[in-house]
C-alpha cells in the first residue's frame, strides 16, 4: 500500500455520500507497499479502506480481482470484498483514478512471525486455493516467468547503480531459472501471488484477514507457496533463513495440499523464480519511484540474497568469483 494520489477531505466526503457507510470522520494515507494509493477511512458507522488504483493496476483487471474476492468470501475465507454503493456499483472514479471502498478487516500484520502464525498462514493459503478450485475466471500472470526478461531489459545497466555487477549476476540467474521452469505438469489455479506477511492479518496465532489481491492471477498453484516461503522465511535483509518458520508454513499448507513428487522437485526452481521476480520488480521501483511519493521503497538486494538458499549455484556467476 502507498499514497501516490492525494484525496481531499471534500472529495472523499462527496464520494462517501453514495454509500450507506456514514459520514467522513477522518482519513489517513497508508505508506506501506508500492502498488496503489490507500487510505484508512473512518466514518460515523465504521472503518474502511479506500483504494485508488495506480498505473501498474489495469482497470480492466478490477472485475477479476473483485469477483475473486466475492468468490472467496462466499466460501468463508477471511478476505475483504469491495463495498457497493446504493446503485450496486463497486468500481468508481475518484481524483481521476479507478477507486474502490473496501471492507476493513481487524487484525495486525506481523513482521516477525512465530511458527504457529506461519502454520496458520500456510493453512489459510491452502484454504484459499481450495476455495478457488471452482473459480471460473482466469487472468494471465503479468509478473510471471514470461515477464522477467522484458523487465530485466527495461532495468538494463541501471541495475549496477544498485550494486556493482548486479546486471550480470541477475541476468545469469534469470537465464538459468527460465531454462528450468516447469511446464504444464503442475496443477494451476487462481493464486494470490503476493502473500507477504504484511498481506496477512493475525489475531494471536489465527488468521483474521488475507488482503491485497492485486497481483492475483492464474498460475502454478505451488508457485504461490514458493512466493510465500521466500517472503516469510527470511529476515528483512534476506540473509538469514529460518528453517522453523519455513517448515511450519509448509506443514500448514500440506495439511490440505500435500506436495507431489513433481512439486517437491520443482520447488527450488519456483522459489528461485520468486526471488528473481521480486528482485526485478523492486529494482524497477527503486530506480523509478517518484521522489515525492509517500511510499516505502524495498531493497531489491534482499531478494538477490535469498537465491543462495534455494539455488546456490545461481547466486553469483561462476566467473564473478
Amino acid at each position: 500500500m502507498a499514497v501516490y494520489t492525494q484525496v481531499s477531505a471534500e472529495a472523499l466526503g462527496t464520494f462517501l455520500r453514495d454509500f450507506d457507510c456514514g459520514a467522513l470522520v477522518s482519513a489517513k494515507g497508508i505508506a506501506e507497499g508500492v502498488e496503489n494509493t490507500n487510505y484508512l477511512v473512518d466514518t460515523t458507522t465504521g472503518r474502511f479502506i479506500l483504494t485508488l488504483y495506480e498505473k501498474r493496476v489495469d482497470s480492466g483487471d478490477l472485475p477479476f480481482f473483485l469477483a475473486l474476492l466475492d468468490h472467496l468470501a462466499a466460501r468463508g475465507n477471511p478476505v475483504p470484498p469491495a463495498i457497493k454503493n446504493r446503485a450496486g456499483v463497486a468500481i468508481h472514479t475518484l481524483e481521476g483514478r479507478p477507486a474502490c471502498l473496501i471492507q476493513f478487516l481487524p487484525g495486525v500484520s506481523i513482521s516477525h512471525p512465530t511458527a504457529g502464525q506461519a502454520r496458520a498462514a500456510g493453512a489459510a493459503m491452502a484454504a484459499m486455493h481450495a476455495g478457488l478450485a471452482d473459480f471460473p475466471l482466469t487472468r494471465p500472470n503479468t509478473m510471471g516467468v514470461d515477464s522477467w526478461q522484458p523487465l530485466f531489459d527495461r532495468c538494463g545497466r541501471s541495475l549496477d547503480e544498485i550494486a556493482p555487477g548486479l546486471y550480470d549476476d541477475l541476468g545469469f540467474a534469470l537465464d538459468s531459472v527460465v531454462r528450468q521452469w516447469p511446464g504444464d505438469s503442475l496443477d494451476r489455479c487462481a493464486i494470490h501471488a503476493d502473500l507477504f506477511p504484511d498481506n496477512v492479518l493475525m489475531r494471536g496465532e489465527s488468521v483474521s484477514g488475507v488482503i491485497d489481491f492485486y497481483f492475483a492471477c492464474t498460475d502454478i498453484r505451488v508457485f504461490d507457496l514458493a512466493i510465500m516461503d521466500t517472503a516469510w522465511s527470511f529476515d528483512p535483509t534476506g540473509t538469514y533463513f529460518d528453517a522453523g518458520i519455513s517448515a511450519a508454513l509448509m506443514a500448514g499448507y500440506a495439511d490440505r495440499f500435500p506436495l507431489t513428487a513433481d512439486e517437491t522437485s520443482h520447488f527450488p526452481t519456483l522459489a528461485a523464480g520468486a526471488c528473481i521476480r521480486f528482485a526485478l520488480s523492486r529494482a524497477w521501483d527503486w530506480l523509478n519511484t517518484p521522489a515525492d511519493a509517500l511510499v516505502t521503497r524495498k531493497d531489491p538486494l534482499a531478494y538477490v540474497r535469498r537465491l543462495s538458499h534455494y539455488a546456490p549455484e545461481l547466486a553469483k556467476r561462476p566467473s564473478a568469483g
